[in-house]
């Protein structure tokens, strides 16, 4: 279960039984919770409450807080999905602010589309289990609430936007509900609590919702709360996470705490968009959707390869085994990965066409398929599995090292065109050839460990083959480091667009070394021409990005993703403590776009800082990660925190 508040502290997005996949919750819908006082209802949506939002600390609890002067009244909610079971705990304490006693009313809506879909829903009123139950299918919410140990009192169940009906929770304006016990087609219901307050007091509420693909189940984890306690839920689930996040310990050399607060946020980030079968989705808030086609609720190989390599070097490996499994079964039998995936393993939505001039095209980004040997490197030298190794060998390595091989233009040594990492255009990039390049090389060292000698040289003498030919044909004769170079009608023709992944593409993936001129040249370049916010320290994709563009000036939006890839090679090349100051500039930028929770967007309006996309974004976070532990172990590099041993895997 994977459950998206809003800012209002609401759920926004409920998905069950994958991460990912199928939110239930969704476009359009939210589950309210409203306050009815002084003969008035008051949605915390309505704008009658300031509402602050963050987590306890080193949790993935929430820790809301809803106050309003004008009501004399604060909501103070901690909220967790349970680490055990497919349980959303609510934790509230309401607080009477005013001097006088007086009667007030909790309502909690739920507005749910099961599986994605208006129709076919049931809802009603279980007086066995004293909760809504919620259903279709394989699909089933039981939903109760208690006050002081008291069952909520009352409920309603409707129609919610059809036939004329706006929605059940609309039934809770006058403050009180009809207790109307089933309902199907779409449909939402509405629990009220009755609360007495003396002036000053505060009361404790509990809400939850057991979902399950049975009845039977759902009702277990219901009976299971009453038996142990809903905060036992909460508790333990806090626990059990700061258990997690200190299993390893990482330097930090005397940096502000609040970059630490955000690598441990940005780690529970990667974490909760991590399915516990394989699939490591790119951002469960599904709003974009407004704005777009679809989600971000997909595993994209590429960005789900990063996060794994973030993964790994915090110490925390135990998703990468899953995620290569899942790989395995993805690739296709001509030895690539496809656009992008649904977290149950079948094929996501794409643009990218299977054919071009009448010619079968694979509809690919070459680099997706490539990167995930190097996370498969990674989670290797991590640990040293060299059985998993062999089991993937076969049916995955070499039919991947197979392709990069054989995908290629024999007169260049480049790959053939695929789609880039932007999802935008069909071309030979840099980004993507050096990601070959790395991949190859990454198949090559796999081969020399298992004895396969003949499989190492031939992959090895490829990958040489792909670097020889991007310093040839990528790399101009004047040090220019070209995007891409496009097919024509006449050949390919040179792109020359300064774009953050071209020089992040040579660097990262270790085509040239850090010094060399003609890195450090695209480097000036990408700082020259892709600064993108005030001061400077944001960076574009690519010089007239249109994603979302909201400056009609301007290379286009900042991205966290590209604002690291720059800190990352400043950090690498620095030799003294002044060199540090652009990347440390940066990394205070990205922590200073961080909303109130510690979370972070794709992309931010250069001149307001507002988010423009997803968020959060897993890959933005993982690249936060990455350039963080690269920073504090540049600073002890340079030893600039003597006398503090490096503890745990943090690297």
């Amino acid at each position: 279960m994977l459950v998206c508040l809003d800012e209002w502290g609401q759920v926004r997005d409920l998905y069950f039984p994958w991460v990912g996949l199928e939110n239930h919750v969704g476009e359009g819908l939210m589950h309210r919770i409203g306050v009815y006082v002084g003969g008035r209802m008051h949605w915390l949506s309505d704008g009658a409450f300031t509402i602050s939002i963050t987590y306890e600390p080193e949790t993935l609890v929430s820790r809301i807080v809803a106050t309003s002067d004008t009501l004399g009244l604060e909501l103070r909610s901690a909220d967790v999905v349970y680490n055990e079971h497919d349980i959303f705990v609510r934790h509230l304490e309401v607080v009477n602010r005013r001097g006088e006693d007086r009667e007030i009313k909790l309502f909690f809506n739920q507005q749910f589309h099961i599986s994605e879909s208006e129709r076919g829903d049931t809802g009603y009123y279980s007086p066995e289990l004293r909760a809504l139950v919620h259903y279709k299918g394989r699909r089933v919410f039981v939903v109760s609430a208690m006050a002081d140990g008291e069952y909520f009192t009352e409920y309603s169940v409707g129609l919610l936007g059809i036939e004329g009906k706006q929605g059940t929770w609309c039934d809770a304006e006058d403050g009180t509900l009809s207790k109307n016990p089933i309902e199907h087609g779409s449909v939402d219901s509405v629990l009220g609590l009755s609360l007495f307050m003396r002036a000053g007091a505060t009361h404790t509420v509990s809400y939850w919702i057991a979902a399950a693909r049975t009845y039977r189940i759902a009702a277990h984890y219901h009976r299971d709360i009453l038996t142990r306690g809903p905060e036992h839920l909460r508790r333990t689930t806090g626990d059990f996470w700061r258990a997690w996040i200190k299993r390893t310990d990482v330097v930090t050399c005397g940096v502000d705490p609040a970059f630490l607060d955000l690598y441990q946020r940005s780690l529970f980030v990667l974490r909760t968009h991590t399915d516990n079968r394989g699939a490591i989705i790119a951002s469960g808030d599904s709003s974009i959707l407004q704005s777009g086609r679809d989600t971000y609720s997909y595993c994209w190989p590429r960005d789900a390869s990063y996060i794994v390599m973030a993964l790994v070097r915090a110490g925390n490996a135990a998703a990468s085994e899953g995620f290569h499994t899942f790989c395995l079964d993805a690739l296709t039998d001509e030895g690539y990965l496809l656009h992008k995936y649904r977290p149950d393993r079948s094929l996501g939505s794409s643009w990218h066409p299977w054919v071009r001039n009448g010619v079968a095209q694979p509809p690919i980004q070459e680099d997706e398929t490539a990167i995930t040997l190097l996370s498969l490197g990674e989670h290797y030298a991590e640990s040293r599995d060299i059985e998993y190794i062999e089991k993937l060998y076969n049916p995955y390595v070499k039919r991947v090292a197979d392709f990069l091989t054989r995908y290629r233009d024999r007169a260049t040594g480049l790959p053939l065109p695929s789609h880039d990492l932007w999802e935008e255009r069909l071309g030979v990039f840099t980004y993507t050839a050096a990601a070959v390049y790395a991949g190859l090389q990454t198949a090559a060292r796999f081969a020399k460990l298992l004895g396969k000698e003949v499989s190492s040289k031939r992959w090895g003498s490829a990958a040489e083959e792909v670097r020889a030919g991007i310093l040839a044909r990528l790399c101009t004769a004047d040090g220019t480091v070209l995007k891409s170079l496009m097919p024509g009608h006449d050949g390919y023709e040179q792109d020359a667009t300064v774009d953050a992944s071209s020089f992040y593409g040579l660097f990262r993936f270790g085509v040239l070394p850090v010094q060399d001129e003609r890195l450090v040249r695209a480097y000036e370049r990408a700082k020259e021409h892709l600064a993108a916010s005030r001061g400077g320290w944001g960076i574009a994709r690519y010089e007239g990005d249109q994603y979302f563009r909201t400056s009609p000036t301007g290379p286009g939006n900042p991205w966290v993703i590209t604002t690291l890839w720059v800190a990352e090679y400043e950090i690498a090349r620095a030799t003294r403590a002044e060199e540090l100051t652009d990347a440390f500039a940066r990394l205070t930028w990205v922590r200073d776009h961080a909303n109130g929770a510690g979370l972070l967007a794709e992309e931010y309006d250069p001149l307001t800082g507002r988010p423009t996309s997803a968020s959060p974004l897993a890959w933005s976070h993982a690249q936060y990660v990455v350039a963080f532990l690269a920073y504090v172990a540049k600073l002890r590099e340079l030893g600039l925190c003597p006398g503090e041993p490096l503890s745990g895997k943090g690297k």
